[in-house]
């Protein structure tokens, strides 16, 4: 469970003297949603992986506290999390760890400087109540041949090895090259994929443990060559929806190993995507038709939404010596992406338990 304590100085701002009140109404029903959407239903013992990228995190104007409360509620609604777009400063990332609580731990890449980088780490977030590292990370480093350019791919995926009772994996974290949508444009994220699972099927095949290969992989059709790359791969796909705003792109995947020398069996229990806006900065994708809320979960509509936003983000703004929005109204949907991500978090559970499995390797035939 996250930290909450700070909502006791909140309580103190003279400057919002709302803002305690604000922040844990919003966390009433994110937790709610949250929920019915991961938590309620998962299995005993399973374990629960998830990846976001966290928009810039924090590469420009410091988010607002409470956003920080809002990614921190959903990423522990996870065991593990892989994080891309985590920028140079390492404050809010460690800010963000110390929110989720004291059985939290984190790896971190350098920032990648090199062309097609975009100064960028990727990032691992995991509840040693959960999950226990087993003392390997590293990148993934392709021959000369695996890409046309004879380069290296743009972000170097990000691995390190774990364990979650039984189940012996590999998290490889990554961001896809990012650029033009042209054919030659998608064919080079297209073998940026390819290399990828390539090397991880081929590590799969020596070693008794499953890789999952996460992130941002800049998917932007269902149906186009940078999908069809995902899927012509040896790994299973679980089926996810849209993770952009607008709903069309189809960026985040998660990917795992089925075969290779380990003898244990990677079920898939469920997998999905989180949308927090049903909750937090809106605007809600509820209906009529939705089901009751409780009593403590209260929902707030766009316009709403947008007339609490407009005075606070000035203010905010200009604590940082910034000018206020010329047109708040109109720029708040990408305010939010900055305050949140541009991008859902998606997530898998799995099957961890396979002690049945082992006891019947010592039973005999009657």
């Amino acid at each position: 469970m996250p930290r909450y304590t700070p909502l006791n100085t909140y309580q103190s701002d003279t400057d919002d003297p709302d803002k305690a009140d604000w922040i844990a109404r919003r966390l009433l029903t994110l937790r709610h949603d949250l929920k019915i959407a991961i938590t309620n239903d998962r299995a005993p013992g399973s374990l629960i992986i998830g990846s976001w990228n966290i928009r810039a995190f924090d590469g420009g104007l410091p988010r607002l506290d409470e956003s920080f409360h809002y990614i921190a509620e959903i990423i522990a609604s996870f065991d593990i999390c892989a994080i891309q777009e985590v920028k140079s400063d390492l404050a809010p990332l460690k800010h963000l760890v110390w929110l989720l609580g004291p059985q939290w731990e984190y790896f971190v890449t350098d920032v990648s400087d090199h062309e097609g980088g975009n100064y960028e780490r990727m990032a691992f977030v995991y509840n040693t109540d959960c999950v226990s590292f087993r003392n390997l990370i590293g990148e993934i480093v392709v021959g000369r041949d695996a890409l046309s350019s004879g380069n290296q791919i743009a972000r170097s995926p990000f691995f390190a090895a774990f364990q979650a009772h039984w189940f012996r994996f590999t998290l490889v974290s990554s961001h896809i090259l990012f650029g033009d949508t042209d054919a030659a444009g998608l064919q080079k994220r297209a073998e940026e994929i390819t290399a990828i699972t390539k090397a991880l099927t081929k590590r799969a095949e020596k070693e008794d443990q499953v890789y999952i290969f996460l992130g941002d992989m800049n998917i932007d059709s269902a149906d186009g060559p940078v999908m069809q790359a995902l899927e012509n791969s040896k790994m299973q796909v679980p089926d996810f929806p849209a993770t952009n705003m607008a709903g069309d792109k189809f960026y985040d995947k998660i990917a795992f190993t089925v075969k290779g020398k380990s003898t244990r069996k990677t079920r898939l229990l469920r997998a999905g995507a989180f949308d927090w806006r049903d909750a937090i900065f809106g605007p809600s994708t509820r209906t009529a038709d939705s089901a009751p809320d409780p009593a403590d979960v209260t929902r707030i509509s766009d316009a709403d939404f947008r007339a609490y936003y407009g005075p606070r983000v000035a203010a905010h703004r200009a604590r940082f010596g910034k000018a206020p929005y010329a047109d708040f109204d109109g720029y708040y949907d990408q305010w939010m992406t900055h305050e949140m991500s541009d991008h859902l978090p998606i997530w898998v559970e799995l099957e961890t338990d396979y002690s049945d499995d082992y006891l019947r390797r010592f039973v005999t035939a009657d």
